[in-house]
């Protein structure tokens, strides 16, 4: 039985091969008929290599391409001598709320790109016969993946294929790890050797076979047959002007092109989809960062295309020659230690690997493989990494392309390009850059500043600052640098594209994107208006910060909230502060609405005696910053309003402990009430009822937030608060540490020190004995038990 079985399956795999080569020799490779169809894995040096050479001998009259038919007017520009790729189509298409973004990649060596340029070169058309993308998603169920996903897409998606089971029962009995070095070895290694009719015919296997695991009905919910309904459409009307048709596909259509099918589909047509030729990198070309689409390590492969195109008689052996000596040098600059030595090596075992492989040449995994063997000299961990870590960098590429000039180019992208070449910003390559920027010395760097500001506030993503003031926060903003990280890639490119509907400068953009967040903001929330001010300010944008300007006056006037008042006090106070960094040569309305809104806080202070608790960590905080701002004011008024302010609050019984330490403490700084008063009222906490006792902690840290200096004039407290910690149970002694623990926060290193040698005074100690550190908790834990454990036996025996 076994027998019969292995015979029915050898005359099922004959009888495909029979198939597959007639049907290529008749209906695909036949370059006597009118239509040749050319199966692509897209980004394959193999492939465009064969197609150049079909190009050459089948002379057609015009080149049809696998790609989004309505982008056909991008074609001019692709093959301007100007265009470097990589490069790449960027489409944009919204449905409803969705939006969805999609990019159609070109490398040098890419099929469809070698094809333009030829079609080109050679002065007879080509153009795309593909469904646009919006169509395309609009064929496809609302639950399927492509729609459901929000993401980056290559327009090429290769999963059908890669992921079918044919190709993975291949992979299996090749003994290849997946699929790319599979078809390296078969196709581009081999395949370069091979005629292109056979190289045609091995091609078409593959995809066919792989296309075979699917049925109609997956093929349909792909998008598949609908995409191939559409080019064979395109087929047919180019049929009835040309005599000789070249169509280039990706492998995985080309049986769906021929094949007659009678099923016919209604195609939704899309409006208003964004078409923009852009820049592309090598690192979002490559598949291993995350795409469906075309081969990993593309700037290798690109050396191997060269090496081709030189007619070099080992391409691939020829690129490792390349790589290896770049790979020493990267590796010297990072500090490893290696030799010359190790690159023979691996050179070597590239060499030796690609005969027990069977393959004419070593390949990309060769040479990974070497590498990893001569370099790591060892179990590969992370600290061995280095060396293949750094190789796939290289193969990878860290370029980035160039769009020739051209009518369709966004202004914001072009505006953002010069900026950049004027700041002396890095973005010819893909790395990440570092740019310290003096804030005072250099208008330049100033100028650089709000560019950074205004590319993170437009969600770019080009750069992220890593150090400096943070002016939304309040935080470091005595700090005169600032440290950005910064990269340009098509990603940066087509976000700035979608912001585009905001204007067509980067300034322009940003303005008009804040103006539209601040129109959604509560009028009686002057903090958020005088925050995006303040944004607005630090981003260079002048006409919008007057308006700005003129909507916080009004905000303030309607605002009742004295946390919210507080706030923008604070940050008008930091443009003040700022002026001169700023550039705000006229400061005199600036400084009546400073002044306008400290009295509106001012004479809200008097509400705040039964405060939210959530908010009383930010009260007491706010009341430090009035009192601040209030010894810098000249005026006798003003003080006396907010000294007034503060003792009739004191006068609420239901004042929290925390908010009565700071008011206690901002009135005796002020001379208003005697610093005593601060024992006085410590003491009623700490000899108290019970309750107020645990209320002892929450009053020192208020009183500390804003006088710790207190501490060291009135030693009698240590005294009183160490009677008090004595008298305490032990539950309640949990309950204290944490607030005591947060209020001694506030003091410096040098005044711990301090305080150490007044408590090593007070219990006529040593300050290393107070300094100690403290037995864990586990020890005490231990030694509890082991105290235990001898008080019964010492009780079995009668010794207590």
């Amino acid at each position: 039985m076994g027998n019969v079985l292995q015979r029915e399956e050898m005359d099922q795999i004959k009888n495909q091969d029979r198939f597959i080569k007639s049907f290529v020799e008749d209906e695909v490779y036949n370059l006597s008929k009118q239509v040749v169809y050319f199966p692509v894995r897209h980004h394959s040096p193999a492939c465009a290599f064969h197609l150049k050479k079909t190009i050459e001998e089948y002379q057609p009259e015009i080149i049809l391409i696998e790609g989004p038919d309505h982008s056909n007017h991008i074609i001019p520009i692709l093959t301007d001598e100007r265009t470097k790729p990589p490069v790449s189509i960027y489409y944009a298409y919204a449905s409803g709320e969705q939006k969805y973004v999609c990019y159609f990649p070109f490398l040098l060596y890419s099929p469809e790109y070698v094809a333009l340029v030829e079609a080109k070169r050679r002065q007879i058309p080509a153009a795309f016969i593909d469904l646009s993308y919006g169509s395309r998603l609009e064929s496809l169920e609302d639950g399927h993946d492509l729609k459901k996903k929000n993401e980056k897409l290559s327009y090429h998606d290769e999963r059908m294929l890669a992921g079918s089971q044919f190709i993975q029962r291949l992979c299996q009995t090749m003994k290849c790890r997946n699929f790319d070095e599979l078809w390296e070895k078969f196709f581009e290694i081999d395949g370069i050797r091979k005629q292109t009719k056979d190289f045609v015919k091995d091609v078409f296997a593959y995809c066919y076979l792989s296309r075979k695991c699917y049925d109609d009905a997956t093929l349909e919910a792909e998008g598949d047959l609908i995409r191939e309904a559409h080019m064979r459409q395109k087929i047919a009307e180019a049929k009835k002007k040309h005599a000789r048709i070249l169509v280039v596909t990706g492998g995985f259509h080309t049986y769906g092109l021929i094949e007659e099918r009678k099923t016919s589909y209604k195609i939704q047509k899309v409006q208003e989809e964004k078409i923009y030729p852009m820049v592309y990198t090598y690192q979002e070309a490559d598949q291993l960062n995350g795409y469906a689409s075309g081969m990993p390590y593309v700037h290798y492969y690109e050396s191997v295309w060269k090496a081709l195109e030189k007619k070099e008689r080992a391409p691939f052996s020829k690129s490792a020659l390349t790589y290896l000596p770049q790979l020493l040098k990267k590796l010297r600059g990072k500090g490893e230690t290696t030799s010359t030595a190790d690159a023979i090596e691996a050179y070597s075992l590239m060499n030796g690997l690609a005969v027990m492989r069977e393959k004419a040449e070593g390949g990309a995994y060769e040479l990974l493989d070497s590498v990893l063997s001569a370099f790591t000299k060892g179990e590969r961990s992370i600290a061995t990494s280095q060396p293949i870590e750094t190789l796939r960098e290289l193969l990878t590429g860290d370029g980035i392309g160039e769009v020739a000039p051209n009518s369709l180019d966004v202004p914001i992208v072009h505006d953002c390009k010069d900026r950049c070449k004027s700041l002396k910003l890095a973005i010819t390559t893909t790395a990440r850059n570092q740019k310290v920027l003096e804030l005072y010395a250099k208008k330049s760097h100033r100028e650089a500043s709000q560019f950074f500001h205004c590319m993170q506030f437009l969600g770019t993503e080009f750069c992220t600052k890593e150090a400096g003031p943070d002016w939304m926060n309040n935080r470091n903003v005595n700090l005169v640098r600032e440290t950005w990280r910064y990269s340009y890639s098509s990603f940066v490119e087509a976000r700035l594209i979608e912001s585009s509907v905001y204007g067509g400068t980067v300034k322009e953009a940003a303005a008009h994107k804040l103006a539209d967040m601040v129109k959604e903001l509560p009028q009686h929330q002057s903090y958020e208006l005088a925050k995006w001010l303040l944004m607005a300010v630090v981003m260079g944008l002048e006409e919008l910060s007057e308006r700005l300007f003129e909507s916080v006056v009004e905000s303030v006037r309607q605002d009742g909230h004295f946390l919210s008042l507080c706030k923008t006090l604070k940050t008008l106070t930091i443009l003040l502060e700022q002026k001169r960094l700023f550039g705000l040569s006229e400061t005199e309305r600036l400084e009546n609405l400073v002044e306008e809104v400290y009295y509106q806080a001012v004479t809200k202070i008097v509400e705040q005696g039964n405060p939210n608790p959530n908010e009383l960590d930010e009260l007491a905080d706010q009341l430090k910053f009035l009192y601040m701002l209030s010894e810098k004011r000249q005026a006798d008024d003003s003080r006396e309003i907010f000294s007034d302010q503060l003792r009739e609050l004191l006068r609420n019984d239901k004042l929290p402990a925390k908010l009565e330490g700071v008011v206690v403490a901002i009135l005796c700084n002020l001379e208003v009430i005697d610093r005593a008063e601060i024992s006085r009222r410590a003491r009623a906490y700490m000899f108290g009822s019970p309750e107020q006792m645990l209320h002892t902690a929450a009053y020192l840290h208020g009183v500390f937030i804003v006088a710790r200096d207190y501490l060291f004039h009135q030693e009698e407290i240590l005294r009183d608060l160490h009677q008090m910690i004595t008298s305490l149970a032990y539950d309640d002694f949990l309950q204290v540490v944490p607030e005591l623990r947060l209020a001694f926060t506030y003091f410096s290193p040098m005044e711990i020190s301090m305080l150490s040698e007044k408590v090593a005074a007070l219990f006529q100690t040593t300050v290393d004995q107070v300094t100690n550190p403290v037995i864990d908790e586990r020890t005490l834990r231990d030694a509890r038990m082991l105290d235990q454990a001898i008080k019964e036996e010492f009780a079995k025996w009668n010794l207590i």
